[in-house]
């Protein structure tokens, strides 16, 4: 399923398991938090310094208020600084913007914008700043900038890199980037701007299996930009009787058999010169990667043997040419 119109079908499958969510929440609070804070990573040429987890805007898609304000709040008190959101992730950006409110100032906050041309990518920016209730972001950047006529949309006149530059020039937005879904692209786009950053998936499966992500990698170091990862917790593509009925509601892909696998998945990622992870949006995936992330240490080689023996076959979420 295409992964726009997927967060649309979640937005209301996930509501309907909301009661469920609630008390499994409840459940998760209860214990004691652990006094240990996430590390932290520098964000390239930036010299910002950001968790090496994500908070993922998907995790509070749907979610009541008071439910949003704690996990928010959860996260920043466990060492979380680095927030990432976007438009396209229902009322996501609703239900961030007063949860995050109280740590702000704090905070390294990342929006995105689908707008290829400059004046919708400007309706989209200042709506986002009024629905996050602040007065700018620190990092924005387009959303899944995959086909290269995206690309030459978003840097030819009239395109979108024209309120880029002219928000940063007003104080609206401090930092742009991009995130993406196709290696062409992604390089392409790093040889013709320079970007502060780039987002983009990297896990296991898809470099064992698909020779997807390291070439990002390489060349976003070359730029000395800031390395942001997704998927780190994916494994595959769900199965065709699975794709419209599955039991993850805000995961459009497979994710990696929780808890051991996960886990080992999102230390692979972090074993990588990379400076943070955005988990799945599925909230008990988020508490697990901050498990993780609060006693990281790197994959032994046997522990990752064992982790790329059962990728092998699989199908991979992205392969290399693909325009997703």
């Amino acid at each position: 399923m295409e992964r726009r119109n997927f967060l649309k079908q979640a937005a209301i499958t996930a509501a309907a398991v909301a009661s469920a969510s609630q008390l499994s929440r409840a459940a998760a609070t209860s214990s004691t938090t652990p006094s240990k804070p996430i590390a932290r990573r520098t964000l390239g040429k930036t010299g910002e310094r950001l968790s090496i987890i994500g908070f993922g805007g998907i995790v509070v898609m749907n979610e009541d208020p008071g439910a949003a304000a704690n996990i928010v709040a959860e996260a920043v008190d466990r060492g979380i600084n680095y927030f990432d959101i976007a438009p396209s992730y229902g009322n996501a950006q609703e239900r961030l913007g007063p949860a995050l409110a109280p740590y702000r100032k704090n905070c390294f906050l990342a929006c995105k914008t689908d707008g290829r041309m400059k004046d919708d990518s400007r309706a989209q920016l200042e709506q986002s700043l009024k629905l996050l209730q602040t007065d700018h972001v620190d990092l924005y950047q387009f959303h899944a900038l995959t086909k290269m006529t995206e690309l030459d949309k978003v840097l030819g006149p009239g395109g979108a890199m024209e309120t880029m530059e002219a928000a940063k020039k007003e104080g609206k937005i401090r930092y742009i980037g991009f995130s993406v879904h196709s290696v062409e692209t992604a390089l392409a786009a790093m040889d013709r701007y320079n970007f502060d950053t780039v987002l983009f998936p990297l896990n296991w499966l898809l470099v064992s299996q698909a020779n997807f992500g390291m070439q990002i990698v390489r060349r976003a170091q070359e730029k000395q930009m800031g390395i942001l990862c997704l998927k780190s917790m994916a494994k595959t593509v769900w199965a065709a009787d699975q794709k419209q009925n599955h039991p993850e509601p805000k995961c459009w892909y497979q994710p990696a058999d929780f808890p051991h696998e996960a886990s080992l998945g999102l230390r692979w990622t972090l074993g990588h010169p990379i400076t943070a992870a955005i988990p799945p949006g599925d909230e008990r995936y988020f508490r697990l990667a901050m498990d993780v992330a609060q006693n990281y240490k790197p994959l032994e080689p046997d522990e990752e043997q064992a982790l790329l023996s059962g990728g092998k076959g699989l199908e991979p979420i992205f392969h290399l040419g693909n325009d997703v």
